[in-house]
């Protein structure tokens, strides 16, 4: 018998969990969800992603390359930006923080209690850390396509940024239902007392 409580938590959880491993599988490691895109005046997109942009190897932090673009009079070409590309490591982190809360949720399910505890603090930690990713990554590509636009470029926002937020609301409501759970019942008596 399962812990009928629990059950949204764990759902909101895994559900979360996928949207931010979407996220993760961000340009250049698949070309189906990026942060920004960027046409070139020959016709041809380059996407940003999480470790690069289409066609660069996979790597922590980058710089923002576009063929015809003039790195140096932007703000694109400072040490924080480049920083700021690194701290998008977050988002793998806060998605195995969901996996493990998730995890911590089908115990709970098993009616313990403690499983439903650790989910809803597992949560909690990552829709923190998901909130900082958010911030970073709505703030960097802001400030590169604005930066790309004053330069004469399309520069649109991709999907990942609002998968993000997707993941980022999922895991709030999950971590809600996860503490509404904990206060659920759990556990049967073994046997009834039987007065005469």
């Amino acid at each position: 018998m399962v812990a009928e409580q629990t059950i949204p938590g764990v759902i909101l959880c895994f559900s979360a969990t996928i949207l931010l491993l979407l996220v993760c599988s961000t340009s250049p490691t698949t070309s189906i969800t990026y942060f920004l895109d960027v046409l070139l005046p020959t016709g041809t997109h380059i996407h940003y992603g999480l470790y690069g942009s289409t066609g660069s190897k996979s790597r922590i932090g980058y710089r923002f390359d576009v063929p015809g673009f003039n790195l140096a009079e932007s703000r694109l070409s400072s040490d924080a930006i480049f920083d700021l590309t690194k701290a998008l490591v977050l988002h793998p982190i806060g998605a195995a923080l969901a996996f493990i809360a998730f995890c911590f949720g089908l115990w709970g399910l098993c009616r313990h209690r403690m499983g439903t505890i650790l989910m809803a603090c597992l949560s909690s930690v990552a829709a923190f850390i998901i909130i900082i990713a958010w911030i970073i990554q709505i703030t960097l590509f802001t400030i590169a396509r604005t930066e790309l636009r004053n330069q004469g470029f399309q520069a649109e926002y991709g999907y990942a940024i609002w998968i993000t937020l997707v993941a980022l609301v999922t895991l709030l409501i999950g971590f809600c239902a996860a503490v509404v759970g904990i206060f659920g019942r759990y556990k049967r008596k073994a046997y009834s007392e039987v007065r005469h």
